[in-house]
């Protein structure tokens, strides 16, 4: 179990150490935050992205930050601080005040073994609450370490080490996480209203690991990363949350030679979850770049990132632009609209904004959106109440009542695909409560 103390602050009212690197946005894409260099040093800045022109804000402190501190912003424009001292993970609020910073002590969480490791789980929608995720040698927890009355909160602990963190409704209540346990990684829904009750999410196959990348509030569609339908081969696929359908593996998404991670969902696409736009950070030989990727087109576009893009960031608009943050010496605080083609169209992006010189050298997507790539998927429990899918694969006998996600594809490349039995769990009766 994950033993940790609170300590918190007399007064409060209201992984490994890396290099950081990109920057964290809030779910409304109002604010970022992120580590800003100086002269060797580390301090946090706020930016501003809701306004007419984006601009930056530096919060330094007494002396530098530590170059493992992460920061996230909150939607009054504070920034949220983590810390390690001494062994303990203590939280505060950074403001503007005038020419200096202002800092409001938010409490502490000890982990006295010093065998559990402590981070900031990605903003919740709403933006007035802050959570970690402190992972020991067999259990887990859930904070609560910002928003709440008396500083961190413990709110629920799972057995097993779990990773990731996507928030699955607008209220900061579901939470779903990949837990590890029994040598293999499954994806579980946290209740953190119901005294942090567990169910599963997504349980492809048995052997395999499943992993929950980004979920969209609005049309319920998922990004999963799976070894279901390539035993020992992490793949892309993509379901709808709460359908009956199979989870789909696109060829399209496996690009080769380089490391291809979702980061964006365009939201407001209500009950057309095909439509939506995916961005793809593309990470290869020459470089990082930009791909754009619907389900309904099953090709990916591939598009400059702006020069200083802080790889990995950015936030669709509603309309379907893409709003990337970079940073350059000449403008320290930017923010580039890329504007990728509309659905079902052929011609490439084209991002506006500051580019690189040239293109990175990006693997070709699929010859013609006549020949759409090959998809692997799950198979339904009962194929006769489905729609005929040429699509599918062949059931096994493995195959559990499904409550899962994904929608028809069209029929795909011969290929030696291994059947992919579904075992999702629907979560009806945690969003009913």
């Amino acid at each position: 179990m994950t033993a940790c103390v609170i300590e918190a602050s007399a007064g409060h009212e209201d992984e490994d150490v890396i290099a950081p690197s990109g920057c964290t946005l809030t779910a409304d894409g109002a604010y970022g935050a992120r580590l800003a260099s100086a002269g060797g040093s580390w301090f946090p800045e706020r930016w501003t992205l809701d306004g007419p022109e984006p601009y930056a804000v530096p919060l330094p402190r007494n002396q530098p930050e530590e170059p493992g501190t992460e920061v996230q912003p909150m939607a009054d424009g504070r920034v949220l601080i983590h810390r390690v001292v001494a062994g303990r993970h203590a939280f505060s609020l950074l403001y503007p005040t005038g020419p200096g910073t202002g800092e409001l002590p938010l409490g502490a969480v000890e982990c006295p073994d010093g065998t559990a490791r402590l981070r900031l789980l990605p903003p919740a929608p709403g933006g007035e609450r802050a959570y970690a995720l402190a992972v020991g040698p067999r259990a887990t927890s859930v904070w609560l370490v910002a928003g709440g009355a008396f500083g961190p909160e413990r709110l629920a602990e799972l057995p097993g080490r779990c990773s990731g963190g996507v928030w699955l409704d607008r209220s900061g209540r579901l939470l779903a996480l990949d837990r590890e346990t029994g040598g293999h990684t499954k994806s579980v829904v946290v209740d953190l209203e119901a005294g942090g009750e567990v169910s599963p999410l997504l349980q492809i196959a048995a052997e395999s690991d499943d992993r929950l990348l980004l979920a969209d509030h609005d049309s319920g569609l998922l990004i999963v990363r799976s070894d279901a339908p390539s035993p020992g081969q992490d793949r892309l696929g993509w379901g709808v949350l709460g359908s009956s359908l199979p989870v789909r593996f696109p060829e399209c998404l496996r690009v080769r030679d380089c490391s291809v991670t979702p980061f964006a969902i365009q939201p407001g696409q209500v009950l057309t979850p095909e439509s939506c736009a995916v961005a793809l950070r593309v990470d290869g030989p020459t470089g990082s770049w930009v791909g754009v990727w619907r389900p309904a087109e099953r090709r990916v576009h591939h598009l400059r990132a702006p020069e200083g893009w802080l790889a990995g960031a950015g936030l669709w608009t509603p309309e379907g632009v893409l709003r990337l943050p970079y940073a350059t010496e000449a403008v320290p605080c930017g923010v580039a609209q890329v504007s990728p083609p509309p659905a079902a169209a052929p011609d490439p992006g084209v991002a506006t904004g500051p580019l690189p010189e040239r293109e990175p050298a990006a693997p070709a997507a699929p010859a013609t959106p006549a020949t759409p790539a090959a998809e692997h998927s799950a198979q339904p429990a009962n194929p006769s109440a489905q729609p005929a899918d040429p699509s599918a694969q062949p059931a096994g006998s493995s195959i559990q009542p499904p409550g899962s996600s994904a929608r028809p594809a069209e029929p795909p490349a011969p290929s030696a695909a291994r059947p992919v039995p579904l075992q999702e769990a629907p979560l009806g009766r945690l969003v009913t409560n």
